[in-house]
């Protein structure tokens, strides 16, 4: 007999099939995952360097170097989403050991982004219940048959190029509509204080930023980043599932799996998200142990996804299903061919 690990994939395809396109699977395989790089810190290294690379772009911007405050605005705006991805790690409960530290994270990272920390994690708990299916909330409108393809096209449109503001309107409509999968009286209270937290905090900062008139080191500093943050985290959301009609985790999930240095580092800061199927297969595996599980994200059952060898080409397999944006495997086939 030979072990798990030691079985191979059987294809009926080509064998040199395409990264990331759905292939009919006779065994499963763990394959050996490549080496990546963890850290149990990794969370605490993305925000120091942020910080750090936000104190360099002021004083470019004082000096008015912008030919070197523009490119650092960049790369805190990577740094940016890479907290964001902090607060979903917070939403699950494993970006810190101590709980009080998880929530306080959590918290903050969330008036900073207009987001409720509370609302996030109750509604997130829908995602991983109902991946891809019509209560699956984060993918609205794309899991929403009624919705003809012109509104989920500019609701793309929208989400793409103004992250910042649509992803917390989208919980918040979660919140607020009619029927609202969030019903727990004390959890409502509790995204009501948040909602007034983020309300006072902000009309302090603003408050701050016009006393000292500092709007120019306040746009620089956090608003222009914030807002390529929000951006960055809605392309990513779009590649990990956008235009994907399975409904398991490896069917409906892009996942990334790059062993260059390069990628080692995006995957390090972005604390490996990349390896997104494996947390909808399992979300209690902390960030700094997906690497490891790599090999689980081979495919195993017809229509699921092999992984991806880099962003570049999860992106064009998401561009060739942009131009009609669906979530799902619910869709009406002859929905599909006249949408």
């Amino acid at each position: 007999m030979t072990s798990a690990s030691e079985r191979t994939i059987t294809l009926e395809a080509d064998s040199r099939h395409a990264p990331g396109v759905p292939v009919r699977v006779a065994a499963a395989q763990e394959e050996p995952p490549p080496t990546h790089w963890v850290s149990r810190v990794a969370f605490q290294l993305i925000v120091l360097t942020q910080v750090t690379t936000q104190v360099a772009m002021g004083f470019a911007v004082y000096h008015g170097w912008y030919w070197l405050a523009i490119p650092l605005a960049v790369l805190v705006s990577h740094f940016m989403h890479g907290a964001l991805i902090g607060f979903h790690e917070a939403s699950h409960g494993m970006l810190r050991k101590s709980r009080l530290l998880n929530e306080i994270d959590g918290i903050l990272i969330g008036v900073l982004s207009f987001f409720s920390f509370t609302l996030y994690r109750a509604a997130h708990q829908t995602h991983h219940m109902y991946l891809s299916t019509e209560r699956d909330e984060e993918m609205w409108p794309f899991v929403d048959v009624k919705f003809p393809r012109w509104a989920r096209c500019l609701a793309a449109f929208v989400e793409l190029n103004f992250g910042l503001f649509y992803s917390p309107f989208l919980f918040w409509r979660m919140f607020f509509r009619k029927n609202s999968v969030i019903r727990s009286p004390r959890v409502r209270r509790r995204i009501w204080a948040e909602f007034v937290l983020m309300i006072v905090v902000w009309t302090l900062i603003l408050a701050a930023v016009t006393w000292w008139q500092v709007w120019t080191y306040f746009l620089w500093l956090h608003l222009l980043p914030a807002f390529i943050a929000g951006n960055l985290q809605s392309w990513r959301k779009y590649v990990e599932h956008i235009g994907l009609h399975g409904h398991t985790a490896k069917s409906a999930t892009r996942s990334i799996i790059t062993d260059t240095w390069s990628g080692r580092i995006l995957s390090l800061t972005l604390l490996h998200e990349p390896f997104h199927a494996v947390h909808h297969v399992s979300a209690g595996i902390p960030h700094h142990e997906l690497p490891l599980h790599a090999g689980s994200l081979q495919p195993s059952a017809e229509g699921e996804l092999a992984p991806f060898p880099s962003y570049r080409s999860a992106l064009k397999h998401l561009f060739g299903e942009l131009p009609d944006p669906r979530v799902g495997s619910h869709w009406p086939e002859k929905v599909r061919r006249s949408t």
